[in-house]
């Protein structure tokens, strides 16, 4: 699994829009007015960063979704169709 360096949450902001942020930091990376958006330059930081995770919440908090960006170790990699 990626360090936390490599890792960014897409979370609801409160006073709107979405925040790209890092476990444990108190300001965002970055500020999207969608979720779309943001989920787009949280792939574009981690990937910069040499890979890692994105963790997608939805707006009550939940985690939505999670994606690996290459060259992460995804701990679920697809499987080979045969």
């Amino acid at each position: 699994m990626s360090n936390n360096r490599n890792r960014r949450h897409v979370v609801p902001n409160p006073d709107g829009g979405w925040d790209v942020k890092a476990p444990g930091a108190r300001r965002p990376s970055a500020h999207a007015s969608t979720q779309r958006d943001a989920q787009r330059r949280a792939s574009e930081i981690v990937r910069r960063a040499g890979g890692g995770e994105v963790v997608t919440h939805r707006p009550n908090g939940q985690i939505r979704d999670s994606d690996t960006i290459a060259p992460g170790n995804d701990p679920f990699p697809p499987r080979d169709s045969k």
